[in-house]
């Protein structure tokens, strides 16, 4: 019987050479049944192609959440992102391809706090008033509210300056700053952000613009008395915050004034930085009563105008004040009368343990006073006087006092004109206070 030409019918089995000579030849010669996608992953592919049009996320395995975060662009708008990936390599992604130094560390190994604080900082000081909507920072609101626990802004820019007339600029050359006629130097107003942030624990502030070139004013290097306004309302509805630095902005006695009459009986605050401003007496007794009346347990008014009458009133609160731990004074002008005052005050204290007085035109009964505390007080670790002219007796009294101490670790009296034998002495009471203080924390943490 000849064997047909045709293929066998679906009920025909083929002869049995035919059946071994089969085979299955693919468009792509390297296909093969290993490079098969799994569905699962087909699926999840999908997902970060649609994520922006229909987000899913929490519905996931820990794996395929990796498996997105991996996948995601970065580029994809925070109104989408922001409630719905979690802390992770995304939020890592984001950072990196945004800024060239990321140290996560900075920001409590947290990839999503990193780039929600610096993205709001640095719409804070892109803000231009009367320029930039205000909206544009209220809307980031929703989204960064639970992760921006620090600001630290560097600049804040001034209203953009109306470009003078022709026949104008001859005469404002003599004009007085006060006949200025276009919107005031007013900056950022902090009122509409602060009291929305409900984890922000720290800020930081400097008035200033930074590259300012051929543009320079003084007047963008300070807050005016709008900006202090502002602020300070926004500082008390802020209830959350520990730590305010607002230093290199000119604050004199007024602001200063203004800016504690809101902080007082502050329900967190725990660390208040005015450093590097013009603040004198008035403002100085202003921070006395601010500590008869808050937690503060770190102050620092390094490099002010603060003479012996604001000392004096410093001291009065220190007498009485148990929360404060570290004070610096630093910088100022305080003479003996005010270093007297805080080394009577200390003798009254238990709670400070570190005090700076460094260059402050102090002398040797200054010293000497301090040296009575140094004596009794077993509660002060440190203490720095250095840059001030204790002379020959001012040493001799802290000599004294050394010998008898067992709690300072740190005493700094470089360029004081004490005698350098004297120097040599003390540094050695400190050596030995120092290694008794690490012996009695490994014991401590023996015992726990």
């Amino acid at each position: 019987m000849a064997k047909s030409p045709y293929p066998p019918g679906p009920n025909q089995k083929a002869p049995k050479e035919c059946r071994k000579a089969r085979r299955i030849i693919a468009e792509d010669p390297d296909w093969s049944l290993a490079t098969v996608p799994y569905l699962s992953n087909l699926c999840l592919q999908s997902i970060v192609k649609n994520f922006k049009e229909k987000p899913i996320f929490k519905e996931l395995t820990a794996i395929q959440r990796d498996f997105i975060q991996e996948r995601l662009s970065p580029s994809l708008p925070l109104h989408v992102t922001a409630n719905f990936i979690s802390d992770g390599v995304y939020w890592k992604r984001c950072c990196e391809q945004r800024w060239d130094l990321c140290d996560v560390s900075h920001y409590g190994h947290s990839w999503k706090r990193m780039f929600f604080e610096r993205h709001v900082e640095s719409i804070i000081e892109l803000f231009i008033p009367y320029v930039t909507e205000p909206k544009t920072v209220l809307r980031m609101v929703p989204l960064c509210k639970d992760y921006v626990k620090r600001l630290d802004i560097s600049q804040l820019l001034p209203p953009i300056k109306e470009p003078e007339e022709e026949g104008e600029e001859y005469g404002s050359e003599l004009a007085s700053d006060n006949e200025y006629d276009g919107p005031s130097m007013d900056h950022f107003d902090f009122g509409i952000l602060l009291d929305k942030l409900t984890s922000l624990e720290e800020l930081h502030l400097v008035y200033r613009v930074k590259q300012c070139g051929m543009n320079f004013e003084w007047k963008m290097f300070e807050m005016t008395d709008q900006d202090c306004e502002s602020l300070s309302k926004a500082l008390k509805s802020c209830k959350t915050l520990k730590l305010l630095r607002l230093h290199e902005s000119h604050i004199d006695d007024k602001k200063c004034r203004l800016l504690v009459k809101y902080l007082l009986d502050h329900p967190s605050l725990r660390e208040l930085d005015f450093s590097h401003n013009l603040i004198g007496d008035r403002g100085a007794r202003a921070i006395g009563k601010l500590l008869t009346r808050s937690k503060l347990e770190i102050l620092n008014m390094c490099d002010n105008d603060i003479r012996d009458p604001g000392a004096k009133a410093i001291a009065h609160a220190l007498s009485k004040n148990s929360t404060l731990l570290s004070l610096n004074l630093r910088l100022n002008r305080l003479r003996d009368e005010g270093g007297q005052a805080i080394g009577k005050a200390l003798l009254n204290n238990t709670t400070l343990r570190h005090l700076h007085l460094g260059a402050n035109e102090v002398t040797g009964p200054t010293a000497v006073a301090l040296s009575k505390v140094l004596a009794q007080n077993n509660t002060l670790k440190s203490i720095n006087l250095s840059c001030n002219k204790l002379g020959e007796d001012g040493g001799k009294a802290l000599e004294e006092a050394m010998s008898h101490n067992t709690s300072i670790t740190e005493c700094d009296i470089r360029l004081t004109e004490v005698d350098e034998h004297i120097v040599s002495f003390i540094n050695q009471v400190v050596w030995t206070n120092q290694s008794l203080e690490q012996k009695k924390q490994a014991k401590e943490k023996k015992t726990k």
